[in-house]
C-alpha cells in the first residue's frame, strides 16, 4: 500500500437527529426492532409488469402516498420516499427549528442518489404521445422538467424544508449518500453553512433492476453478504437523513471523520488489493484523531457479490485487530444504491446511541477468504465509536466514524 501523509483531527460535528425509513419500517424505531429480532425486509421481487426472478427491498405504502398538492411538480415515487422519510422522527420539527435558529440560508442541503427520479422518467417514454408535428412526446403530466434530472431530489427537499443555503446533488453511485456527510463538513469548514441536513433517497426501477442484473450480480436468493455460497446482491429502496452543526447542548451523538478515495482501477469492480478502500478506511480514522483499534463497531459494504465482499474483508483485516465487530445489513434493506451510505451510518449510530451491534443477516458459512471482523450474529455492548464503509462503481469509497461527545 503506497504511503500517504493522513489529514489531520477535524473538529467532530453534531448529529441532533436522524432517521430512516427502508423495507424494515419507517423511521428509526423500526430499522431498531428490525435489527434487534433478526427479521429482514427481503421480499421475492413483486416490482414491475415483469418481476426478475430475484429479491427485493421494496418500502410498502409509496403507491398509496402521493405527495401533498402543493408538491405536485416534483411527483415521483424517488420524492414520495423522501417526503415520507422526513416525516419521521421529529425530524421536519428538528430542520424547522435549526431553520430559525440560525437562517434558512445558513443550513446547507447536500444530499446523495444514484438514480434519482429515472423511475418517472422511464414511465414518461413508456407513455409516449404523438405530438399535432408527428414527433413523439411527453404526455403533458410528464412534461415536468424538474423532474426529469439527477437533481429532482435535491430541488424537491429544498422546496418542502424551506432550506436556501447552498444546495448539493452528490451521484457516486453507493458511495452517494456517505459522501454527503463529507461535503457537508467541508461546507461547514469553509464558513458556507453553519448546519447542513444530509441524506439520501433511492427507489426501486426497471434501469436499476435490470441494469444490475444485466452485469450479472443479481441473486435469484435472498442476498447472503460474506457467506461462502454468495452469488450476488439483492436490490432495496430507502431514504434517510440526518441533521449536522458544529455545536448542539441537546446531541451527544457526532461525526467525527471521514476518508474519500478512488481506486481509479474498473469502472464496475474493486481495486483486487482494496487499495482505495484501505486510504478511505485509514483518512477517516485520522480525521477522527482514533486508532482502528478503537471501533466497536463498522458497517460493511457487504454487497454480497464474491469479489467485493472478498476485497473488502481483506482489506478490513489489513487495517483491524481480529477483536472488530464488523457486518453487512444488506440482508436486512438489500442495497439500496444511493441510499445505502445513510441508512448504514443510521445503523452505525444506532449502535452508538443503543449498544445494538447487528450480525449479517442470511449468512451462515462464513467465507473462509474473509477475516475474524466479519460476524454474522448481533452483540450489545457499549461502544465509543462506529464506522460505515460505502463503495460505490468506479472506485468512489468513503468511509466515515462516527462518535459519542465527551
Amino acid at each position: 500500500m503506497p504511503q500517504t501523509s493522513r489529514p489531520a483531527p477535524m473538529p467532530p460535528l453534531a448529529i441532533p437527529a436522524y432517521t430512516a425509513t427502508t423495507a424494515l419500517g419507517r423511521g428509526r424505531e423500526a430499522q431498531a426492532d428490525a435489527l434487534r429480532a433478526r427479521r429482514g425486509g427481503l421480499r421475492r421481487n413483486d416490482f414491475g409488469h415483469a418481476a426478475l426472478d430475484t429479491w427485493i427491498g421494496r418500502v410498502d405504502g409509496l403507491e398509496q402516498a402521493p405527495l401533498p398538492e402543493r408538491f405536485m411538480r416534483w411527483e415521483c415515487r424517488n420524492n414520495r420516499l423522501a417526503w415520507l422519510a422526513l416525516q419521521q422522527d421529529g425530524m421536519l420539527d428538528a430542520i424547522a427549528e435549526l431553520r430559525e435558529r440560525v437562517g434558512a440560508e445558513r443550513v446547507a442541503l447536500v444530499l446523495g442518489t444514484s438514480t434519482a427520479s429515472i423511475g418517472e422518467t422511464e414511465a414518461a417514454y413508456a407513455g409516449l404521445e404523438t405530438g399535432a408535428d408527428g414527433q413523439a412526446q411527453f404526455a403533458p403530466a410528464m412534461r415536468r422538467p424538474i423532474v426529469h434530472t439527477p437533481h429532482s431530489l435535491g430541488d424537491f427537499v429544498q422546496h418542502a424544508t424551506g432550506l436556501r443555503g447552498p444546495c448539493v446533488t452528490v451521484a457516486t453511485a453507493c458511495s452517494s449518500s456517505a459522501k454527503v456527510f463529507a461535503q457537508a463538513a467541508r461546507l461547514i469548514d469553509a464558513g458556507l453553512a453553519d448546519a447542513a441536513l444530509v441524506g439520501g433517497v433511492d427507489t426501486l426501477c426497471g434501469s436499476v433492476l435490470y441494469g444490475f442484473n444485466s452485469l450479472g450480480l443479481v441473486s435469484t436468493q435472498a442476498c447472503r453478504p460474506f457467506d461462502a455460497a454468495r452469488d450476488g446482491l439483492s436490490l432495496g429502496e430507502a431514504g434517510g437523513f440526518a441533521l449536522l452543526e458544529r455545536k448542539h447542548a441537546g446531541s451527544t451523538l457526532q461525526l467525527r471523520g471521514y476518508g474519500e478515495s478512488s481506486d481509479a482501477h474498473h469502472m464496475s469492480t474493486p481495486h483486487p488489493e482494496g487499495l482505495g478502500a484501505r486510504l478511505a478506511m485509514g483518512d477517516a480514522l485520522a480525521r477522527a484523531g482514533i486508532d482502528a483499534a478503537d471501533v466497536g463497531y463498522l458497517n460493511l459494504h457487504g454487497t454480497a457479490t464474491p469479489a467485493n465482499d472478498a476485497v473488502e474483508a481483506r482489506a478490513v483485516a489489513a487495517l483491524f485487530p481480529d477483536t472488530l465487530h464488523a457486518s453487512s445489513t444488506k440482508g436486512w434493506t438489500g442495497h439500496t444504491l444511493g441510499a445505502a451510505g445513510i441508512v448504514e451510518s443510521i445503523f452505525a449510530l444506532i449502535a452508538l446511541q443503543d449498544g445494538l451491534l447487528p450480525g449479517t443477516l442470511n449468512s451462515r458459512d462464513a467465507d473462509p477468504a474473509c477475516g475474524p471482523q466479519v460476524r454474522f450474529d448481533n452483540a450489545d455492548r457499549v461502544i465509543a465509536h462506529a464506522m460505515n464503509n460505502s463503495f460505490g462503481f468506479g472506485g468512489n469509497n468513503c468511509s466515515l466514524v462516527f462518535g459519542r461527545a465527551a
